[in-house]
């Protein structure tokens, strides 16, 4: 079940991508294991996937330490962190998908070993139950970021609303790859915004044609039938 999901998303991936000329090999699809066990995880590994995502600290502890005989695993936060868990987790994650406040950057850079790849998230819809920073706020806030060593911004996230028309989602999406483009073009050294990480199991194939570059799935990996 798990083998064919995969192959029809891998599918889909590259038919979105020759809809609007673009290579399949510069989307990454970052597999969200948050609803599946350990066994389930490995399973993806072992055909090939080697990024996996959880957006709670606990759970991503307990699949990476169940699954750590596979060194080529990429971890990805995706969900908001707390400060008081950043300690717990920072050092053993390869992506961290929800950047959102300075004093969560600077916990980071207070807690980290190495340089941690960041998106910042980015409140595209307007809806007060998402975290993120408004979009009019976004340069100064990469402004802020300026001097946190262990902080690489390499590019924005955003998440459309779940019950949004298929023309809302792409217009938030459109807008996501325009302040990208916009933030890459600062040339700053500590925030190359080259990537964008949006779309998931209902709206990842609206994402890569309006430009991701990191599609997040789980549902439609694990469903059945």
């Amino acid at each position: 079940m798990i083998a064919e999901n995969l192959h029809r998303i891998e599918q889909e991936i590259q038919e979105s991508c020759a809809l609007v000329s673009r290579n399949p090999e510069d989307i990454t699809m970052v597999a969200v294991t948050k609803s599946v066990d350990s066994n389930a995880a490995n399973e993806l590994v072992e055909l090939g996937v080697t990024d996996l995502a959880e957006n709670r600290v606990d759970k991503l502890l307990e699949k990476k330490q169940s699954l750590s005989q596979n060194q080529q695993i990429k971890w990805h936060l995706i969900g908001n962190l707390q400060r008081r868990k950043v300690k717990l987790i920072i050092n053993e994650i390869d992506y961290f998908h929800a950047l959102d406040s300075l004093r969560l950057a600077q916990e980071i850079q207070k807690r980290a070993e190495h340089q941690i790849n960041c998106f910042i998230e980015v409140n595209v819809s307007g809806e007060e139950s998402k975290h993120g920073i408004q979009p009019k706020e976004l340069p100064s806030f990469i402004e802020e970021l300026e001097g946190l060593d262990k902080i690489n911004v390499i590019g924005l996230m955003t998440m459309a609303p779940y019950e949004a028309s298929q023309q809302e989602v792409r217009d938030i999406f459109s807008t996501l790859k325009r302040l990208q483009e916009s933030m890459k073009k600062l040339n700053l050294q500590y925030a190359p915004c080259t990537e964008l990480s949006m779309g998931m199991s209902q709206d990842f194939k609206t994402a890569i044609e309006e430009g991701a570059t990191f599609v997040r799935i789980g549902t439609a990996l694990f469903r059945k039938g």
